[in-house]
């Protein structure tokens, strides 16, 4: 999971990028980058860390041009402390492109080796939006004649990528003195949306993961980036669009609406917000029918994004609804932070209890998901030392038993507490009196309801399904090896991304 943004604006683009990744940093708090254009030059900072502590004065000044794209970073391939994998990524040939992504290529050992070997290019981190990047490059110098690029072009290149890459990708580039490149891998499994606005300069575009960097920015959602479509837009601010996969259908990430994306945003027509209302409903449901025996005095969510599922289910339950915890915002997401050890530690920095909310009651408290049960395991603790009664769990999603291999960081079956666990079995394992869990049919229906064109979601992790087909028994032991063995493979391995007649903004 990451943020991607780009834009094409009528004047200078680096504080509306800045202002946009700040609206993104909830998608990845490890490292941020921004690059523009200035006619044929590329001004780039990229750095590890929020967008705030990356980017200072000096560097915003150094971002000069009316072009540019941004990214948030949290790792899902390659390193996790390497400052050179900080995205965008830029090649010098056969022109000068700089990309970001969003998603995880599920052949990138394969198309490294292609790219070797076959197209002769060399790809100088572990980090598969590098590969991403040099796939592009080689389809759009075999595409281009004359040096000279047209959106028939480019959109040729891109018709390549969809032949040779498989797995999630949501793609933001800029191509030196021609314009902003867009694009969604042919199962729209990542975001992604662009809107304009009429300024007294002209016509400007804004390209996001999502909905809400457009809403705060001033500009007004035209749509989402349909599956296997790509979006030019050129220096002068001319729109181009055209489908290029042969085979295309909309199959959007579910975790997005359970947890990874922003209540305030629309994702594929979908408010997030209406969705994790419609999840408290149908938990509330599933309760009244089949656990009506719970005796619960109060409902506590667990901050934030579990709100709106706890809010309703409490409403229609008809129990009091409270908020239990306070939570630190200056301490980041503990789902993003790598190492379960620094998981563990920034729960009790994160969240407090308010005593009298929990003393001597029988409390429900709802989270949005179960994924590694650290969490879930310290805040039930941190409720019986708050005086609790008893305490009921419920997630407003499904077990997540599989791992997912579209971009989430959650790679490993051996790291997921319901993996090879009942219910009961889990509850035990978090110390909580009874746990509840979302049904996926219920999930499934708590987010079509709203849109009823969106017939089907990537729901892997929930159901060991994977949408693109080619996901192995062998390709998860792979990535499960690849996990265990990182730390190691990295202390041995120095990775340094070249920056080839690059003009850095620092």
């Amino acid at each position: 999971m990451c943020g991607i943004l780009g834009i094409v604006a009528k004047l200078p683009a680096n504080q509306l990028l800045y202002d946009g990744l700040l609206m993104l940093q909830h998608r990845g708090q490890d490292a941020s980058g921004i690059v523009t254009a200035q006619g044929n030059t590329f001004h780039m900072h990229k750095g590890l860390g929020l967008v705030r502590d990356v980017f200072r004065t000096r560097n915003m000044r150094a971002l000069a041009g009316n072009i540019g794209i941004g990214h948030v970073r949290y790792p899902t391939a390659g390193s996790v402390n390497s400052a050179a994998e900080a995205q965008p990524f830029y090649v010098n040939s056969p022109f000068g492109i700089v990309l970001s992504h969003n998603g995880n290529l599920t052949n990138a050992e394969e198309l490294s080796q292609e790219l070797f070997r076959a197209d002769l290019r060399h790809v100088n981190t572990n980090s598969d939006t590098e590969v991403l990047l040099n796939v592009f490059a080689h389809e759009l110098q075999e595409s281009t004649r004359n040096c000279q690029l047209d959106p028939a072009t480019i959109f040729t290149a891109v018709s390549g990528v969809h032949k040779r890459c498989k797995g999630a990708y949501a793609v933001i580039a800029m191509i030196a003195g021609y314009g902003l490149l867009a694009f969604r891998d042919p199962y729209g499994i990542r975001p992604l949306v662009f809107g304009t606005v009429e300024s007294e300069n002209g016509h400007e575009y804004l390209i996001a993961s999502e909905s809400v960097a457009l809403d705060t920015l001033g500009f007004k959602l035209i749509r989402d980036v349909a599956p296997g479509e790509a979006i030019f837009i050129d220096e002068a601010g001319n729109f181009y669009n055209k489908q290029c996969a042969t085979n295309y259908s909309l199959n959007p990430c579910i975790f997005e609406y359970v947890y990874l994306a922003r209540p305030d945003s629309v994702i594929d027509g979908i408010s997030v917000y209406e969705t994790r209302l419609n999840m408290g409903e149908h938990l509330a449901e599933k309760i009244r029918k089949s656990m009506h025996h719970l005796d619960i005095d109060v409902v506590i969510p667990i901050p934030d994004s579990s709100r709106p599922s706890a809010l309703q289910l409490a409403n229609q339950l008809g129990v009091n609804f409270r908020e239990g915890f306070v939570k630190n915002r200056y301490v980041g997401r503990t789902f993003i932070m790598p190492g379960q050890q620094q998981r563990r530690k920034s729960v009790r920095q994160k969240l407090n209890a308010i005593g009298i909310e929990f003393r001597g009651k029988n409390v429900l408290l709802v989270d949005d998901s179960i994924v590694r049960g650290t969490t879930s395991r310290e805040i039930v603790q941190m409720a019986r030392e708050a005086g609790a009664h008893k305490i009921y769990f419920a997630s407003a999603a499904p077990p997540v038993r599989y791992p997912n291999v579209y971009g989430i960081d959650m790679p490993t079956r051996q790291e997921l507490i319901a993996t090879d666990r009942s219910t009961e079995e889990i509850c035990r394992e978090i110390g909580a009196d009874y746990l509840i869990y979302q049904d996926l049919e219920a999930l499934v229906r708590a987010i079509s309801k709203i849109s009823p064109t969106v017939k089907n979601f990537e729901t892997s992790c929930f159901d060991g399904n994977y949408i693109t087909g080619d996901v192995t028994t062998e390709y998860l032991r792979t990535i499960e090896l690849q996990r265990n063995s990182s730390q190691s493979f990295l202390q041995t391995r120095s990775n340094t991304q070249l920056d080839l007649s690059l003009v850095f903004s620092d």
